[in-house]
């Protein structure tokens, strides 16, 4: 065996320690309560989940590396890969002390009388965390009880992962052992040991984990899709104190620095329009003074348009910022910014940048949500003619899944589990689920009305056959798509009416085995009313929810006049006399979850407002003469219709709104300098490109009634962000449109890691206390990327919004 020399062994190990050193420095909680080094950090329940959806894998330990969140749900669970739905701890309280660096979360399990705390404190590059308990563990969750810490699949995958030194492979594809479980089949271990390091190959994401007990590592997407690798060590039975005790590593870097993010649209600008790019730096990196606007010729070159300041903005959550304005190139063309070594995707300046930018919403995106129909595009079946058989009604006194819920009675004909017919038409998939949520579906046929209403997009590139229930698209009829797409949603509205009286608070699937289904929707049932695989209507009477049905049906009178005169004709009767109906009797004020219509206020503002615009009756001009105080100190949340009464009120009313809107353009400047964005970014569980999308229509409606005090750059504003100009990434939020753009989304086809052409995802989540989110290789976070009607219809209003604003009109 040959040896090195001496002073040569000595060089190499000192030269190692050193590396050593360098490579990982000390964990230190930081002023926001999260332990952090250089390019790592580990967060203690910073975050718990909200219970809105149950568990939306923001909760509990969690890991962030290299500027990305790799790891959550650190916790005590009942299971080895616990599913969205099963239990988890209920947080009770959380204690941090600075002194120490002690995070101390308190937790239980109410139903089991188990109370635990995990702790969790810095230990040099690591952080060690400890599940302390008072009392034995109950004998129901003797050899249940674990903590579990969960890793996204996407981080890992192509990455290996070593169990006490014994190498193995990341699976690409479920295709694990199962075994026996409680009532299911739980999957086996991949691997375990008292020393579980991933990613040895890969120090971004390279994490070690060591016990005094074994880790089990699982594979949670052998249960669901959206499961994740799970690390796991099992509580002790009949023990006190501390009962388990993990070290946590994640491997730091003291030289790492984020690199630079600029923020921008990939659709690009119109000449005239504001131009900012905004520059996103990690907090350890040094500013530079300038940035480059090049141009790039037809022969590929790059010459510079602008070189001009980065004006310093400061520090929103963890980043610095810088803003780049380049409002003064005009010229049409192909440009990117550039800042050091950073460049930009490729994005136009031109007059008719957004000219197209709604199309793929209204040619594939919608086409591909309406449900009851056949959706067919060339060579490819989107779906079939899904719930023939809607729907059963939903049985009384019942709490449901996806914030629906029946009341005390059925408030219809129909006995709980009897058939309603009529139901199985019309109507778009809500979301990336498949329900028909009523709130949903009349504020799209709002928007379209509007969007009809205000530009008359002919567009017409597909074919909508309802006798044969059958769609195809790219395929034009000589009917105008968006017109189709209205009458398309009036129909499930009219029929709600016809079926059971009043609007219901939507139609969903039966249980959760079925409403977690992936693929074909017409896969789901049997296509036979009666049997028990039937969707459910949830019937019970809300007098909000009838407002807002009739306020769709009243404005889509004017849209389908011409097209469809018998159903244009029979909307408009329910509306009036649901309208009359309603002011004989105090509300009915059923309430559950987001299903049951909007604020009271709000709702009968929109129907009256609407019947105004389509009768011209006083009676309703004088009902919304004596709801204005109430309007008025909701002003924000009815500007949009409040504009759409001035043409059919007295003209006090205009002048008695204007303080109202120079007060919400007070509040929308606050908010605009909250952040480098100049948009409200919301920090709740579901990320915020629908209320961007809502102040910038807000931004337009004013603008339209008082354009001397409204100017256009909120609509801008409002697009830019979706269009890539926002915190984390810039990706644009609407997929298809614009150069980079959402390519993984919370889509029905979400399995495939696919997207559908212009929807448009929530966007970026706030991590609490301050990671901007929004991840584009794992498309099962619905909170940053599930696809929701309504905001895909408001988008395309407001898209043609900017068209119109930039072509001078």
């Amino acid at each position: 065996m040959r040896r090195l020399p001496l002073a040569l062994s000595l060089a190499c190990l000192l030269s190692t320690t050193a590396l050593a050193q360098t490579a990982a420095p000390p964990m230190k909680l930081n002023e926001a309560g999260y332990y952090a080094a250089p390019g790592a950090e580990v967060l203690v329940f910073s975050n718990w989940y909200d219970s809105l959806f149950s568990d939306a894998k923001i909760s509990g330990v969690e890991l962030v590396q290299r500027g990305v969140r790799t790891a959550t749900n650190g916790d005590v669970r009942l299971s080895p890969t616990p599913g969205q739905w099963d239990p988890i701890g209920k947080l009770v309280d959380r204690k941090v002390d600075p002194k120490t660096g002690v995070v101390e979360a308190t937790l239980e399990y109410a139903e089991h009388g188990f109370r635990y705390v995990i702790r969790s404190e810095p230990r040099g590059a690591s952080v060690v965390v400890s599940i302390v308990i008072d009392k034995p563990l109950p004998k129901a969750l003797e050899g249940k009880a674990g903590f579990n810490l969960e890793f996204l699949p996407s981080a890992y995958f192509r990455k290996t992962f070593m169990a006490d030194g014994k190498a193995g492979v990341f699976p690409l594809y479920p295709a694990s052992d199962m075994g026996p479980g409680d009532g299911r089949a739980e999957p086996l271990p991949l691997a375990q040991g008292k020393r579980l390091v991933l990613s040895p190959e890969d120090a971004g994401h390279r994490v070690t984990l060591t016990s005094a007990t074994p880790i089990a590592l699982y594979d949670g997407r052998n249960q669901a899709q959206n499961g994740w690798f799970v690390a796991r060590g099992l509580l002790p039975s009949g023990q006190t104190g501390k009962v388990l005790e993990w070290t946590l590593t994640p491997q730091a870097d003291a030289a790492w620095v984020r690199p630079p993010m600029i923020a921008h649209s990939q659709v690009g600008y119109a000449p005239s329009q504001t131009k900012t790019a905004v520059i996103e730096l990690d907090a350890a990196d040094k500013a530079k003074a300038t940035a480059r606007l090049l141009r790039i010729s037809d022969a590929g070159a790059f010459t510079t348009a602008l070189e001009a300041p980065v004006k310093p903005w400061g520090r929103y959550l963890r980043y610095n910022y810088g803003r780049f304005d380049f409002t003064s190139v005009k010229q049409p063309g192909a440009y990117v910014v550039e800042y050091g070594g950073t460049r930009s995707a490729p994005f136009r300046i031109g007059p008719d940048v957004y000219a197209d930018a709604w199309h793929p919403t209204l040619d594939v995106y919608f086409p591909v949500a309406m449900d009851h129909m056949f959706v067919n595009e060339a060579y490819r079946v989107w779906h079939g003619e899904a719930h023939k058989d809607d729907a059963l009604q939903a049985p009384v006194n019942h709490e449901h899944l996806d914030l629906y819920a029946q009341g005390p009675t059925t408030d219809t004909a129909f006995k709980p589990g009897e058939h309603i017919p009529g139901l199985n038409i019309g109507g778009w998939f809500d979301a990336g689920d498949f329900d028909i949520r009523t709130q949903t579906q009349y504020a799209v046929v709002r928007n379209m009305v509007e969007t009809w209403e205000t530009f008359r997009p002919t567009r017409d590139q597909t074919s909508v056959d309802d006798a044969a229930r059958r769609v195809e698209m790219h395929i034009p009829d000589g009917k105008p798509d968006l017109v189709q797409q209205i009458r398309h949603g009036v129909l499930q509205l009219v029929a709600q009416h016809k079926a059971v009286g009043h609007a219901t608070n939507g139609i969903v699937e039966p249980d959760v085995e079925q409403y977690t289904h992936l693929g074909d929707a017409v896969t789901k049932t049997d296509g036979i009313p009666g049997n028990k695989d039937d969707r459910w209507a949830f019937t019970s009477k809300s007098t909000a929810l009838n407002y807002g049905s009739i306020a769709a049906l009243a404005a889509a009178s004017r849209a389908l006049r011409g097209a469809d005169d018998a159903l244009a004709d029979e909307s408009l009767a329910i509306a009036k006399r649901v309208w009359d109906e309603e002011h004989t009797h105090a509300p009915n004020d059923f309430r559950h979850g987001n299903t049951t219509g909007g604020h009271l206020v709000d709702e009968e503002f929109d129907a009256t407002v609407e019947l105004l615009a389509t009768t011209k009756d006083p009676k309703y001009a004088a009902r919304i003469d004596a709801m204005w105080p109430e309007v008025e100190r909701r002003f924000a949340f009815n500007a949009r219709t409040a504009v759409q009464a001035i043409p059919f009120m007295p003209a006090a009313y205009k002048t008695r709104m204007e303080p109202a809107v120079r007060a919400w353009l007070a509040e929308d400047a606050k908010l605009a300098t909250a952040n480098p964005f100049g948009v409200f970014i919301g920090t709740a569980g579901w990320a915020g490109s629908g209320q961007v999308v809502e102040a910038g229509l807000t931004h337009a409606a004013l603008r339209k009634a008082f354009p001397a005090i409204v100017p256009a750059d909120g609509v801008y504003r409002a697009l830019d962000y979706l269009f890539g100009t926002h915190p984390g990434s810039n990706l644009s939020l609407v997929s298809g449109v614009g150069t980079q753009s959402k390519e993984v989304a919370y889509g029905n086809n979400r399995a495939d890691f696919s997207f559908i052409a212009g929807g448009v995802v929530p966007g970026v989540l706030i991590i609490k206390p301050d990671l901007p989110e929004n991840k584009e290789d794992w498309p099962f976070l619905w909170g940053e990327n599930e696809y929701v009607v309504n905001v895909a219809s408001g988008y395309m209003l407001l898209a043609l919004t900017a068209d119109a604003i930039a072509q001078g009109q």
